[in-house]
């Protein structure tokens, strides 16, 4: 490097630095190179200009369509001058012919050959002719490829030399300007330009047209040619017989090519007869060539969808919908949710997808009702051209979503965010709602206006229906569209004449609950501003609680959240503390939203005097007339006697009878407060430094956990997660202690029952540990869950996780994983799973695909099945891929009242609901998820851009300072003497600050369907004695239990004997002999199975005293009343969903006795900010 830098030469003085970026020294040493010599030439330049140009080239075919349609013209006014009856026929300047001597048999050449043709007109088409002999050999000339025969055979040449040399041969030689020159041919020229001119525009304004435009344009052409040909050729030729006009022409080509054929105008001369059978001919053998390739253009286009009409872009509203594969549950799944909204009944809905469509989804595109509304394009988001032909740049909206069913969903994942990218790109002003599946890939398209991504919230409500039952159920009904009651009155009438099929949209069912939870069902989530508001209006300057409470009583609606306005973050349930303004958006939950209802104050006094004389409470099919408000429509609203102070809390207020044990001490219920000036001190135990709870806790719990504080998770396996304060272990927990079932030198344990946990466990089974699973542990170490409700969790995962997840759990208290599957026996008792309180399956992404799409679930529904016969009482939460398949969750082959509710079930479908299984008991309950539910989280955020906002904050995924979260308060026989939800209602928000927003109820039911049950004791018959081999384990590993040989249990042979004993003594009663015997051999069968699992327990060395094999919830049956009326009586056992203030709001606004506590919580803030 020294060397190279001594050998440059320095600069001399007198340049300057302005001398060497002008570049003005050593001028004298620059070459000047030209470079595209060769395209500089003359025939370079006349081939840019006439060809390769498209501009330029478009304006010369375009003059030479017009030139060729001008010598068609001149034609056409020579033929109308010329009339061979005058003998003018002959040379010029020959003398007139006498043609009356001739006879037709025998016809003269003389007016075929020669013509009369006037000077202007010969004039006129020389100079044509001119113009275009010239024109064609300078294109000859620059077509030249070394091949001349190759520019001199081609037909269009040809065609040009007939029509172009004669003329100029007539300048030179007079005699010959009469002669006749076919210039009619000159039309398929012309039809020849017109292709390339539509080329070139194509090429020059960068649109293209259609295959099926191109190819009916030609095959117009075609016919025109061909019609104006054969009448000009028959015209001519007929000069020397009929003397045929040219209309008489038309009129008999129309008549022959039509097959009518009148044959009152015939040709008389060979000639011309002739000329018609080549014409025929010709006809017979282009235009079914013409019309098959538009046939399967035709084809090709009802596959691949055509354009969507920039004109109805630009009049009509329209969104695009952007998928891989279009199946016909996510199209009827996206139609019925965007539709529902009435509006948007008038947008049209573009599909564009690469694939064909499928026979099902083609049937249901050719509905009427969607035949007008969808268009189907096949084609790719990545080309700019189908885009174009989506209209994506008009569009108002567009929805990507992603293939569930991709063998690799990573893929899928790389394919939406590319199918994204190229829309924002191509347009940039179009908002994108997008539909990711795997949280890694979620931060490529934060630019999206909204994204809903399918592993987070599955894993969320996953885990939130462990801790708040059936919380995937409430979020469902929450997100989906009905259409809401369409009578104010009428559905509360019980009709036990006449049956019809409960709905969500309001009809009435056949049994008490299913009204009940169809009413509630419909409930949405609306918003409203509060200035402008007919229910919340009055609130204003009011306390958030007390306008909850209040508007609930009185309206039915249940306010849940609020937006400031000069903030875009929601808070649910900011709390007491909180007072509205009225620039504040408001979000409540009702049936319908407030603009679709009015206040009827007629009749106030007949209603209270039918109030007073009847009973208070009218059980379950009674629900206030202020909480129904039709969704579609305008409807009346009856009102409450407005004689009573909104603040009264007492018992004749809510219209509630007074308690019967007047000798006991009555319970009282505080008002709700306008404005709250000090937190009540219940509140505060989620804040506490949780000493009790730290003092329950064993010592090996101490041990193992260490110390546990309150923060942020350092590491999160995937980036754009939320933070969320959640409870965490001071010290790092090592690898080897999360393998539950391996020992280590730090815990000598090796299954779950001698950690001796508190608490039952929580078993999630899952195929990997994908990034997703993350976000089922986050809710359930959320920071305002207490300590000691903490359950452990268990991840049961068939395949080993990887570092980078062990590093993000290691973090959390009470978080074990064991490598092992659900069908196996011995892996789920040693995960604990006979002293869990649920158990979640999560559905395997290797199943998904299957060679029959409804097949996928097949191995979980398995498996499942076989957890509920060996574990009644475990509570089981399973995820789906399709909802259809709920129906086989419990199954029971006899179950007559499964039959009933699918009947119910097809009926519904056939009425068009967008929730045709919700009557199914798995899903009323909670016990079955399908991911696909979400798809209309994203489809509602069109209408209501805030929905994916809550749901994150309902689930946990978002944490905002102020906002509330979702929990569960269980009613007890000791809360009995509430009495009402309404008066639930005014305790939560007087004492705690809660907003409760629905009831999980679970009734004893005897099904009056199902087969009877039979009291026939059988425990004296119980083997106490060992087999003589260990029973078969079907579900446990082969090596173990493969070879070994199980014995007819002595169970069965004693049953069957009791069995008999029956039959014999009670002969006179068959059908109830047999209805014994069914239900001895399944209590047989049920204890066959519980011996199963004891002595596989006995075989792992685990106690079988804590089996559950007594309990089964066989009678009773789950359900979600959703915002119910403030007169719905509680029941035992209830669990009522709340959202409760957030715990470092209320600190911060307490008394000042908590100043220690307001400032480490304020700290916190500070320094973790949200």
């Amino acid at each position: 490097m020294v060397e190279l830098e001594k050998e440059v030469l320095p600069l001399p003085p007198r340049y300057r630095f302005r001398d060497l970026l002008l570049g003005d020294w050593q001028a004298d040493e620059r070459v000047q190179v030209e470079f595209y010599v060769n395209e500089n030439t003359f025939k370079e330049r006349l081939k840019l200009f006439f060809i390769k140009n498209q501009r330029s080239s478009l304006r010369v075919r375009l003059f030479n369509f017009s030139l060729k349609l001008l010598s068609c013209l001149l034609y056409i006014i020579r033929v109308l001058l010329d009339d061979p009856q005058e003998g003018r026929g002959g040379c010029w300047g020959c003398p007139r012919q006498n043609r009356s001597a001739h006879h037709l048999s025998t016809f003269d050449w003389t007016p075929i050959i020669w013509v009369n043709r006037p000077l202007p007109l010969w004039g006129l088409q020389v100079l044509v002719a001119l113009i275009s002999f010239l024109e064609t050999m300078l294109l000859v000339y620059l077509g030249y490829k070394g091949n001349l025969w190759e520019q001199v055979l081609r037909v269009p040449f040809m065609l040009e030399m007939m029509n172009t040399a004669p003329f100029l041969i007539t300048v030179f030689w007079p005699p010959l300007r009469n002669l006749f020159i076919p210039v009619f041919l000159n039309c398929w020229l012309a039809k020849h330009a017109l292709e390339n001119m539509i080329n070139d525009l194509h090429r020059a304004i960068q649109r293209t047209h259609s295959a099926m435009f191109n190819q009916v344009l030609i095959l117009v052409c075609t016919l025109v040619c061909l019609m104006f040909t054969c009448i000009c050729g028959i015209q001519h030729l007929e000069r020397a017989g009929n003397n045929l006009t040219l209309f008489d022409s038309l009129y008999f080509c129309i008549v022959t090519f039509s097959t009518v054929g009148f044959g009152d105008v015939t040709p008389k001369i060979w000639p011309s007869q002739l000329l018609v059978v080549i014409m025929i001919c010709v006809a017979l053998i282009v235009l079914p060539i013409q019309f098959e390739q538009l046939a399967f253009l035709w084809m090709e286009r009802q596959k691949s969808g055509g354009n969507y009409s920039r004109y109805r872009a630009q009049t009509e509203k329209h969104v695009v919908l952007c998928v891989s594969s279009l199946k016909i549950d996510l199209l009827m799944d996206f139609l019925n949710e965007f539709y529902a909204h009435p509006r948007l009944q008038d947008y049209y809905v573009v599909i564009l997808c690469p694939t064909e469509m499928d026979v099902a989804v083609r049937r249901v595109l050719q509905i009427p009702l969607w035949s007008q509304r969808v268009i189907f394009l096949q084609g790719s988001a990545l080309k700019d051209q189908d885009l174009m032909r989506a209209k994506m740049d008009d569009a108002e909206a567009c929805f990507i979503l992603s293939n569930r069913f991709e063998g690799d969903r990573i893929a899928a994942d790389h394919q939406t965010i590319l199918r994204a990218w190229a829309v924002k790109d191509f347009a940039p002003n179009c908002p994108l709602y997008v539909q990711i599946l795997k949280p890694e890939n979620k931060f490529h398209i934060k630019f999206a206006d909204h994204v809903v991504c399918e592993e987070e919230f599955k894993y969320a409500m996953l885990a939130l229906n462990c801790v708040c039952p059936a919380t995937s159920t409430l979020i469902t009904l929450l997100i989906h569209t009905s259409r809401g009651q369409t009578a104010p009155m009428e559905p509360f009438k019980p009709r036990p004449s006449a049956w019809q099929p409960p709905s969500r949209d309001g009809p009435a069912s056949p049994e008490q609950w299913q009204r009940m939870y169809s009413r509630c069902s419909a409930n949405e989530v609306y918003h409203v501003r509060l200035g402008e508001s007919k229910f919340l209006s009055e609130y204003q300057g009011k306390s958030f609680t007390y306008a909850s409470f209040h508007a609930h009583k009185r309206f039915g609606v249940c306010l849940i959240g609020v937006c400031r306005e000069d903030k875009s973050s929601i808070l649910l349930n900011p709390g007491p503390c909180h007072i509205l303004a009225s620039s504040d958006t408001c979000f409540y939950i009702n049936i319908s939203k407030e603009e679709n209802s009015a206040f009827v104050l007629r009749q106030q006094e007949h209603l209270h005097r039918s109030r007073l004389a009847t009973p208070a409470y009218h059980g379950l099919t009674r629900l206030p007339v202020h909480s129904i408000i039709a969704s579609m429509g305008t409807v009346a609203m009856d009102l409450p006697d407005s004689g009573s102070s909104p603040d009264s809390a007492d018992g004749t207020t809510l219209g509630l009878a007074a308690d019967s044990a007047g000798t006991e001490k009555r319970h009282s219920i505080a008002p709700v407060l306008e404005v709250v000036d000090a937190i009540p001190s219940p509140t505060f135990d989620l804040l506490s430094d949780q000493s009790e709870d730290e003092a329950t806790h064993s010592d090996d719990d101490a041990a193992a956990s260490g110390t546990w504080v309150k923060g942020y998770p350092t590491n999160s396996p995937y980036i754009g997660s939320s933070p969320t304060l959640c409870h965490l272990v001071q010290e790092k927990i090592p690898f080897c202690c999360l393998r539950l079932d391996k020992s280590c030198h730090h815990s000598p344990y090796e299954d779950a029952r001698a950690y001796h946990f508190q608490n039952k466990l929580i078993i999630v089974s899952a195929e990997r540990a994908a990034n997703g699973l993350y976000n089922f542990i986050v809710p359930l170490r959320a920071y305002y869950r207490p300590r000691k409700e903490l359950n452990p969790i268990v991840l049961l995962l068939e395949n080993m996780p990887e570092t980078h997840f062990l590093e993000a759990i290691c973090w959390f208290p009470l978080v074990y994983y064991m490598v092992g599957s659900i069908d196996n026996l011995d892996d789920l008792l040693r995960c604990g799973v006979t002293f869990a309180a649920n158990m979640v399956v999560v559905d395997k992404e290797s199943s998904m695909i299957a060679d029959e799409d409804y097949m996928a679930d097949a191995k979980t529904i398995v498996n499942v099945q076989t957890l509920f016969r060996l574990f009644p009482g475990l509570n089981i939460i399973t995820e789906l891929t399709h909802p259809a398949n709920m129906r086989f969750m419990q199954f029971k082959a006899k179950d007559r009242y499964a039959l009933a509710l699918s009947k119910l079930e097809k009926k519904e479908r056939e009425n068009g609901s967008n929730l045709v299984f919700m009557f199914r008991l798995p899903f009323a309950a909670g016990k079955v998820f399908s991911v696909s539910m979400l798809d209309t989280l994203l489809y509602q955020s069109f209408v209501k851009d805030y929905m994916i906002s809550i749901t994150r904050l309902l689930l946990g995924l978002d944490s905002m300072p102020g906002s509330g979260f979702l929990c569960a308060l269980k009613v007890t026989e000791d809360d009995l003497w509430i009495r009402s939800y309404g008066r639930l209602y005014q305790k939560l928000c007087s004492s705690t600050g809660d907003i409760p927003i629905g009831i999980y109820r679970t009734e004893s039911h005897r099904f009056s369907t199902a087969e009877p049950q039979v009291s026939v004791s059988v425990e004296d018959y119980e083997d106490t004695r060992e087999p003589r081999d260990a029973l078969i384990c079907r579900l446990g590993p082969r090596d173990s239990t493969g070879s070994e040989q199980a014995e007819q249990p002595l169970l069965r042979r004693k049953s069957m004997q009791w069995a008999r004993r029956l039959s014999r003594k009670g002969g006179r009663h068959p059908e109830r002999i047999s209805q014994q015997r069914l239900t001895l051999y399944r209590r047989s069968e049920r204890q066959e199975l519980g011996a199963l699992v004891k002595t596989r327990m006995k075989h792992l060395g685990l106690s079988a005293a804590g089996y559950m094999d007594v309990l089964d919830h066989g009678n009773t049956l789950s359900y979600i009343l959703l915002n119910p009326s403030p007169d719905t009586r509680l029941e035992i056992n209830d669990v009522v969903y709340l959202i409760r203030p957030d715990p470092l709001s209320l600190v911060s606004a307490s008394s000042p006795s908590r100043k220690a506590s307001v400032s480490r919580c304020e700290d916190l803030k500070d320094s973790t900010p949200l």
